[in-house]
C-alpha cells in the first residue's frame, strides 16, 4: 500500500514539474528573442541571446522609424523641412492630454472624434499585449487660425508638427495648421510617430522631430460604385478609415448604375423600391448624411455621383423613361448587361432628375463639386427607340453620330438646369471623358470653366493634351494605372477582363501626374483609383484596396521624384499598419522580407 502510495505521489510530482517546465519553456517562447539594429540606414536583424545585445537591440518598428534617418516610417512622405532624430522616449498612452490654443465651438465634436481615433491608434500598436506602466506624460498643443469645415480644392491643408521631449518632465508636442484638416493629418504623422517596442513593451515616440507638409494635390481620391454589387455602410466607413490614415481626401460615391439603383429617394420611391438589390441593400439619407459626417472628420469629403444619360436601368422602367433597356443582344447596345439609357425627349424625364437632384444635394453636404457621370452612351441604344428618331426628325435633325451629340447636348443641358435649380451656387460638374469631351463636340458643348473632366483612358492617350490645351481641369483615373477591378477573371466571357494585367502599387505609385500633363500639369486637380465591383463587393473591398491606394496616396501628397523602389521597404512596414488598424490590405511580400531589409528587390533603390 505504501509502496502504491509512494509510486502515486511521485507521478504527482513529475506531472507538476512537467507543468512548471512547460509553462516555463511556453513563458521563454513568448520572449523575443530577435531585435534590430541600424546598420548602414538599414534594420540589421540580431539575436537576443545576451544581456548586452538585449540592451541595445530594438523591435524593428523602433529601428525602421528611425534608422532610415530621412524619411522614417511616416507614410505619405512629408514634402517640406523633415528633422527626425535618432533617440526615443517611453511614454506613458493614458496620460496623453490636449490642449487647445483657441477653443472653436463649431469644432468641438469633430475635434473629439479626431482624438479618440488617435487613442484607438494607439492601443492598438501594442497588438494585445500589454503596455508597460510608466513613460513621460505627453502633452500636445493644437493651434488652428480658422474655425472653418470647408473642404474643397483651395482648402489649405498644410501643417506643421513639433516634438520636444529629451529634456524635462514630458513630452511636448506641438501642432500648427490653418485650419482643422491640417491639425488632423498632423494628428495621423504623430500617431505614426509613436511606435511599440515588443522588445521592452514600451510605447516610444521620436523625441526630436520638426514637420512642415502640405499636399502637392488638392484632390486625392478613391472612386467607389456601390450598384453593380452593393457596399455596406460599415465597409465604405472602414474604407474611409484607412483614407484618413494615408490624407487622402475624396470619396468618390458612384451610388447607382443600370444593374441597381439602392439610393432611397423618398419623391421617386420606385426607383429603389424595384431597383435595389432587396430591401435591406439600400442607402436611406440618414445613412448618406452618416457617412457624410463620418467622412467630414477624417479629412474626406464625399462626392456624389448620378450618372446620366447612360447606366441607368433597373428601377427606372416602372417610370417608361429609358430606352433599349434590358436590350439583347446586350452587346449591340452597351458594353456590359442590363442596358439602358434616359429618354431625353421625354419632359418627364428632367422632372425626376430634379427630385433625385434636390434630395442628394440634401443628403450629401459639404461637397461644392457634383459628378453627373457621362459615361458611356450608346449612340445604338437611342437609336433603337422609333420615338427618339421621330422626335430628332421633328427637330430637322439627321440619325448620324454629330445629331445624336446633339441630342446628348439637350439632355446635358436640361439636366444641368435642374441641378442648378436644388443649389444655392454654380459648383463645378464633373463628366468622365467620352465622345462628348473630344473634338468637335467639347468647345461646342461643354464650358472649360464649369466642367472638371475625369480621365479613364490611358495615360498615353492624346485627348489628355488636347483637353489641357483647351483650358480644361482635369481629374486623373487613367485606367492603365489606376482602376483596381483590372486583372481579374473575366465574367462574361473567359479568360481575362477587359483592362487585364493586375496593376501592382508599383505602378500605381510610379504614375506621374506632372508627366502625364506636360506643360499643362497645373491644370491637373489630382486623381482617383477607382474599384468598379462587377467582381467585388463588402468580402472583398480592402484587398482591391490595398495598400494600392497607399502608393496612390504618396504621389498626390508627395510627388516623389523617385520610383517605387525607394519607397519599397517603407510600404512593407505601412502595410502592417494598415493591418493593425483593421484594414485587411493584401500581403506583399513574405514576412521574411519585412524582416530583412533591402535583400528582396532585384531592382535596389538608386
Amino acid at each position: 500500500m505504501a509502496v502504491h502510495l509512494l509510486i502515486r505521489r511521485l507521478s504527482l510530482l513529475v506531472c507538476l514539474l512537467s507543468v512548471q517546465w512547460a509553462i516555463g519553456q511556453e513563458s521563454d517562447s513568448a520572449a523575443p528573442v530577435w531585435g534590430y539594429r541600424c546598420v548602414n540606414s538599414r534594420c540589421q536583424k540580431v539575436a537576443l541571446d545576451d544581456e548586452p545585445t538585449r540592451d541595445k537591440a530594438v523591435s524593428l518598428s523602433v529601428c525602421r522609424l528611425y534608422c532610415d534617418g530621412v524619411f522614417g516610417s511616416v507614410w505619405p512622405r512629408p514634402t517640406g523641412d523633415f528633422r527626425l532624430g535618432n533617440n526615443l522616449i517611453r511614454v506613458n498612452p493614458a496620460a496623453i492630454e490636449f490642449q487647445w490654443g483657441e477653443r472653436y465651438e463649431a469644432l468641438n465634436k469633430y475635434w473629439d472624434e479626431s482624438v479618440e481615433r488617435f487613442r484607438g491608434q494607439l492601443l492598438k500598436k501594442a497588438a494585445g499585449e500589454e503596455i508597460r506602466s510608466g513613460g513621460k506624460k505627453v502633452a500636445v498643443k493644437v493651434e488652428v487660425s480658422e474655425d472653418t469645415m470647408t473642404l474643397n480644392h483651395e482648402t489649405d491643408e498644410s501643417y506643421k508638427l513639433v516634438i520636444r521631449g529629451a529634456e524635462g518632465e514630458e513630452v511636448q508636442v506641438t501642432i500648427e495648421a490653418q485650419n482643422y484638416f491640417g491639425a488632423r493629418h498632423a494628428l495621423e504623422t504623430l500617431a505614426q510617430l509613436m511606435v511599440f517596442d515588443d522588445i521592452r513593451n514600451e510605447l516610444q515616440v521620436v523625441a526630436d522631430v520638426e514637420i512642415q507638409d502640405v499636399p502637392t494635390y488638392p484632390h486625392r481620391g478613391l472612386a467607389l460604385d456601390t450598384s453593380r454589387n452593393y457596399v455596406s455602410v460599415s465597409a465604405i466607413k472602414k474604407t474611409i478609415d484607412a483614407l484618413a490614415m494615408v490624407k487622402m481626401n475624396v470619396f468618390h460615391w458612384h451610388i447607382t448604375d443600370s444593374q441597381s439603383f439602392p439610393l432611397v429617394i423618398k419623391s421617386q420611391p420606385t426607383l429603389h423600391t424595384f431597383g435595389a438589390y432587396s430591401r435591406k441593400q439600400i442607402y436611406t439619407a440618414t445613412d448618406v448624411q452618416d457617412i457624410v459626417q463620418y467622412a467630414l472628420a477624417r479629412g474626406v469629403r464625399v462626392i456624389p455621383e448620378l450618372d446620366a444619360p447612360a447606366h441607368v436601368g433597373e428601377g427606372w422602367e416602372k417610370t417608361n423613361l429609358t430606352t433599349c433597356f434590358n436590350f439583347q443582344p446586350w452587346t449591340k447596345y452597351c458594353v456590359e448587361p442590363p442596358c439602358g439609357q434616359l429618354d431625353p425627349t421625354k419632359d418627364k424625364v428632367y422632372d425626376v432628375l430634379e427630385d433625385i437632384y434636390r434630395e442628394m444635394n440634401a443628403m450629401f453636404t459639404h461637397s461644392d463639386v457634383f459628378h453627373m457621370g457621362g459615361d458611356e452612351v450608346s449612340l445604338s441604344c437611342w437609336n433603337s427607340s422609333v420615338e427618339v428618331q421621330q422626335w430628332m426628325k421633328a427637330q430637322g435633325w439627321g440619325l448620324e453620330e454629330s445629331d445624336f451629340l446633339k441630342l446628348w447636348n439637350h439632355f446635358q443641358t436640361k439636366a444641368l438646369e435642374r441641378l442648378d435649380k436644388s443649389l444655392t451656387d454654380k459648383r463645378p460638374i464633373v463628366m468622365w471623358t467620352s465622345r462628348l469631351t473630344e473634338e468637335p463636340y467639347v468647345d461646342k458643348y461643354l464650358d472649360s470653366d464649369r466642367y472638371i473632366i475625369q480621365i479613364w483612358t490611358t495615360g498615353d492617350d492624346p485627348k489628355i493634351a488636347a483637353l489641357l490645351e483647351k483650358g480644361y481641369k482635369l481629374i486623373m483615373s487613367n485606367y492603365d494605372a489606376l482602376y483596381l477591378d483590372c486583372g481579374f477573371a473575366g465574367w462574361v466571357q473567359g479568360g481575362n477582363n477587359w483592362c487585364s494585367p493586375y496593376i501592382g502599387w508599383q505602378k500605381v505609385y510610379n504614375n506621374d501626374l506632372k508627366s502625364l500633363g506636360g506643360q499643362y500639369a497645373s491644370q491637373i486637380l489630382g486623381a482617383e483609383a477607382a474599384l468598379w465591383t462587377e467582381q467585388a463587393d463588402h468580402h472583398s473591398l480592402d484587398g482591391r484596396f490595398w495598400p494600392r491606394v497607399s502608393a496612390l496616396a504618396e504621389r498626390l501628397w508627395t510627388d516623389p521624384s523617385e520610383g517605387w523602389q525607394s519607397a519599397d521597404s517603407r510600404m512593407l512596414v505601412h502595410r502592417e499598419r494598415l493591418v493593425e488598424n483593421g484594414i485587411a490590405a493584401e500581403s506583399l511580400q513574405p514576412q521574411w522580407c519585412l524582416q530583412n531589409e533591402g535583400e528582396c528587390p532585384i531592382v535596389q533603390a538608386p
